[in-house]
């Protein structure tokens, strides 16, 4: 089984500090990018967090401080990484929800200008989920029958991510081998933000999905609570959602003149 591709894919995996998209940062990444004649070019990063690991995210990834003390730091790396992604589409493990935005929140530290309007994105584990309803260590042995070693590490987690879409589209005929359907297939709903808390209504408005204005339009609560805007700029949200919140001020400020 061949991915049919009519431009690069870059399958990734994030090794972090933690969960939390906004404050976490990333340990290790690893690339595996897998262009349309099959052939494939495969990187892996440590990386210096600039801050210490917890002993929990450690006990998982056996990543130390002592590991990256001596590292580059993620924005030393950022030119390199964005080099390879750049020109392809995104897959991973649960990367719709943590991976990518993660990712992007990197980038736009790194001041990158990273967003995904050339990309889209396919997210085995919604397949998985929706197919079979297991984790990743599971899909290997129930599509590929092999065991993950090394499980956690990126480099064996990003490899066994592509190993198991192929082994999913021999499975499921009825899975096209087509990235961009294979990106709505795995799409669980439309954001215009990785972290979901800018969405759109049935008209594709943009709508805040989070607080006691869900369901609002944006514009209704720019017009009616201007203050809105500055709370969210200046508290505790991904650099990502406030680049889109951004974007969509300026847009309907430029609309008026």
């Amino acid at each position: 089984m061949q991915l049919q591709l009519t431009k690069p894919i870059c399958f990734f995996d994030l090794e972090t500090t933690g969960t939390n998209v906004a404050k976490d940062r990333i340990v290790e990444i690893s690339i595996l990018k897998v262009f349309p004649n099959g052939n494939k070019e495969s990187r892996t990063w440590l990386v210096n967090p600039e801050m210490p690991i917890p002993a929990e995210s450690e006990a998982i990834h056996g990543i130390s401080d002592e590991k990256v003390a001596n590292e580059p730091t993620f924005k030393q790396l950022s030119k390199d990484i964005y080099a390879m992604i750049r020109d392809s589409d995104l897959a991973g493990f649960n990367s719709d929800r943590f991976d990518i935005p993660l990712l992007a929140e990197e980038m736009l530290r790194a001041d990158v200008d990273f967003d995904m309007k050339s990309m889209v994105s396919v997210d085995v584990q919604t397949i998985f989920h929706k197919m079979e309803k297991r984790t990743l260590e599971a899909a290997y042995k129930f599509y590929c029958d092999k065991s993950l070693e090394d499980a956690h590490s990126a480099e064996a987690d990003t490899l066994a991510t592509y190993e198991v879409l192929l082994a999913q589209l021999e499975r499921y005929p009825e899975l096209d081998n087509d990235v961009k359907k294979l990106s709505e297939f795995t799409t669980r709903r439309q954001n215009l933000d990785f972290a979901g808390f800018i969405g759109v209504d049935e008209n594709d408005n943009p709508i805040f999905s989070f607080g006691k204005h869900k369901g609002k339009t944006v514009d209704e609560v720019m017009e009616k609570e201007p203050g809105y805007f500055g709370w969210i700029l200046n508290a505790d949200f991904p650099l990502y959602t406030k680049k889109v919140l951004t974007q969509i001020k300026l847009s309907k400020l430029n609309n008026k003149f």
